[in-house]
């Protein structure tokens, strides 16, 4: 019935006109706005580089949220959320689960289109981003659904747990932070040819706690950010160019002259060896049994080992084709006093 501009429902709640304006103006302005975002975004998307963020599906999560948001005020407005939850409404308590269940919806959304497009090598930038938002709605959501007189106790709390946990896993602690120096310090990337911690090979993933390397012989290994962190590494593939050095052996009785000549020639005819820095070719030791040729080229880095094996083939046929000797180890054994040998028919 109508009385006083005042609707009585069952249950015994009472609407007035003017709470009912209200919750349908705060309905017509949320489908507004939802919608002018939700196009804001699309639009936006089309022309930023920061697509990650910037797409249709959060364009629609965030419609959803403003539209439900919407809904929430207008049914609060009515009274039909007067209901009192641990000492807070039940309309604060779903608003302020929406929004960390959106946050984390986005948080997700977010890091699957930032790793569709920069790849794996982004996994530990998209990681910090995630939690990062996470965290800070849940604090926003607490203090929504009207629990932040209670968050210093939350807080307090958490930080003894934090405590209890950190002498607990100091390791994966230590990974975690070792794992976000190791993303802006980039001693290496995802596909990168490395030798650390006494292994050598591809990597092969880049995460928050651990690296992995997938060795020559076909092997993964995993090793932690704190200990890779820590440790001295090669990348061997981080500049374009990279050195090939290689010994060659030849006899006394060759001419050094020569055979330096003919290892030039050789450098000169293949594709890969780089002019410049022009290859150096020069006597490095007198051995044992061979004068010792030390030859450094340089190649492109990911022919690297290609070079250096063609190198050594080539180097041999050519010292092989001009007759110069690579002689195989000898020893000259000197005895005091003169040998006896005893022969027996």
């Amino acid at each position: 019935m109508v009385e006083n501009a005042t609707l009585e429902l069952i249950g015994g709640v009472s609407l007035t006109l003017d709470s009912l304006f209200s919750a349908i103006a705060s309905v017509v302005i949320g489908l507004i706005l939802a919608e002018v975002f939700y196009r804001w975004i699309l639009n936006l998307s089309k022309n930023t580089k920061y697509v990650w963020i910037f797409n249709e599906d959060t364009a629609k999560l965030l419609r959803n949220f403003i539209i439900i948001g919407s809904l929430l005020s207008a049914f609060d407005t009515l009274g039909l959320f007067d209901i009192v939850v641990f000492g807070s409404k039940l309309s604060k308590i779903i608003g302020g689960f929406l929004l960390f269940y959106i946050s984390y919806l986005i948080g997700k959304k977010v890091q699957d289109y930032w790793l569709i497009k920069e790849g794996a090598e982004a996994q530990i930038k998209a990681k910090i981003f995630y939690y990062t938002l996470v965290t800070i709605a849940f604090f926003l959501a607490l203090n929504i659904a009207g629990f932040s007189g209670k968050l210093t106790t939350i807080i307090a709390a958490a930080g003894i747990t934090g405590i209890v946990l950190g002498f607990s896993a100091q390791t994966v602690v230590a990974n975690f932070i070792s794992g976000i120096f190791m993303y802006f310090d980039k001693p290496l990337k995802i596909g990168d040819p490395v030798e650390v911690g006494g292994y050598s090979g591809i990597v092969h993933d880049i995460r928050i706690l651990s690296t992995r390397i997938r060795t020559w012989d076909g092997l993964l290994v995993r090793i932690p950010n704190e200990k890779l962190f820590n440790s001295e590494i090669k990348n061997l593939a981080k500049y374009p160019a990279r050195r090939v050095d290689v010994i060659v052996g030849i006899a006394y009785k060759e001419d050094v002259k020569r055979a330096i000549k003919v290892i030039k020639e050789t450098l000169e005819k293949m594709p890969y060896v780089l002019a410049e820095p022009e290859p150096s070719i020069f006597i490095d030791e007198l051995g044992d049994s061979s004068v010792n040729i030390a030859v450094r080229a340089w190649a492109p880095s990911e022919k690297w080992f290609d070079v250096r094996t063609q190198i050594l083939e080539k180097i041999k046929e050519a010292l092989d084709r001009e007759g110069i000797e690579i002689p195989f180890p000898q020893r000259v054994n000197w005895f005091a006093e003169e040998l006896r040998v005893k022969l027996e028919r």
